[in-house]
């Protein structure tokens, strides 16, 4: 392996349990917007952490700052400890994917791929013996060395672009949406490799994606940011069923809340033990139907006003005391629309929320 120019220092070597990058309160002000407010957040070494969140959260902001392409107005950003706030972006042991790619076209798919490799002054033969190492990792194969990146797929396209980022051998990685262009199929499965990719090299990824699936599929962490914040991070599975909040609990997908006052469920008439004043989570997937309105488990009537059928799953839309609600069942299950029926979900699956 060719030893880049970016490779770790002593100072820069990583230190049992020291985050790779250290965000200290950083905030970002255009005028009087304020873009990021005061974010705070560890990454680990060798983890794929993702940020998510609506149009104008923060979080094209927040890459850029991590990435050296902006500086914040406060707070400092650390590297395994070393303070790089201001550092320039070539000055740092990390690398950027951006959605555009930004592949040379009048260049071969190697020619890309060593292009960064050549503007550092290594020899042809080991330039192109790296490119053809990287195409290999990435799972285009040496037979696409010579062939012009013009002729290459949206696919091959971006998997040109990530070895082309690799052969400056960064510490850490960033990308900035890059699977958003492609179709359907092809971004489910870019998503597996790319996180396939990510467990081979050990790298830090750092992730921006609009897409929950993508997140959910391919993150050790999420940050969910709203109004320039952080709101909430931890694991996919801590995010998807242990929400802090109906905005992070409605933002990781389909939810039905339901208002608890004084220990029920006042709109659904259910009694709720315990349970302070606040707000209840139930994820489609956690109601149970019953066909028929006999009484059972403590549940409530609704009216099957429509039926998806998705796959692997049945979606159903309940009209019922508390206005519309969804549940998800298995593929097998045989509902009508117009059809009554009982709905009732265990006491462990609501999940409480304040507000």
């Amino acid at each position: 392996m060719i030893a880049a120019d970016l490779s770790m220092t002593q100072d820069s070597r990583p230190v049992l349990g020291q985050a790779a990058l250290s965000l200290q309160g950083l905030s970002r002000s255009f005028g009087s917007l304020q873009a990021l407010s005061s974010v705070s957040l560890d990454i680990e070494e060798g983890e794929f952490f993702t940020i998510v969140g609506p149009s104008g959260s923060g979080k094209t902001t927040l890459l850029r700052i991590l990435a050296g392409l902006d500086q914040p107005t406060e707070g400092q950003l650390l590297l395994r400890g070393r303070d790089i706030t201001r550092l320039a972006p070539n000055k740092r042991p990390t690398a950027m994917v951006f959605q555009s790619l930004a592949l040379f076209d009048h260049r071969t798919v190697g020619e890309n791929v060593g292009f960064a490799l050549k503007m550092r002054g290594i020899a042809k033969a080991k330039r192109d013996a790296r490119a053809r190492e990287l195409l290999e990792l990435v799972r285009l194969g040496a037979e696409y060395f010579d062939k012009p990146v013009t002729q290459c797929s949206g696919g091959e396209r971006q998997r040109v672009a990530l070895a082309r980022v690799l052969a400056s051998e960064p510490e850490i990685l960033f990308f900035d949406e890059p699977l958003s262009a492609l179709d359907y199929r092809l971004r489910k499965t870019l998503e597996v490799e790319l996180r396939a990719l990510q467990k081979r090299t050990g790298r830090t990824f750092v992730y921006i994606t609009h897409s929950l699936e993508e997140a959910m599929v391919m993150s050790d962490r999420i940050g969910i940011m709203r109004d320039g914040q952080l709101v909430q991070v931890g694991s996919p599975a801590e995010i998807y069923g242990r929400p802090d909040s109906r905005f992070v609990a409605s933002f990781m997908g389909e939810v039905n809340i339901l208002k608890v006052a004084e220990g029920r469920l006042p709109e659904l008439d259910l009694p709720l033990p315990g349970t302070p004043d606040g707000y209840v989570v139930l994820r489609p997937e956690a109601l149970r139907l019953e066909e028929g309105t006999e009484t059972g488990a403590p549940g409530f009537a609704a009216r099957v006003a429509e039926v998806f059928r998705l796959g692997s799953r049945v979606q159903l839309h309940l009209e019922s005391p508390a206005g519309l609600m969804i549940a998800e069942l298995p593929a097998e299950t045989q509902i009508r629309p117009g059809a009554t029926a009982r709905v009732s979900f265990a006491p462990e699956a609501a999940h409480w929320v304040a507000e």
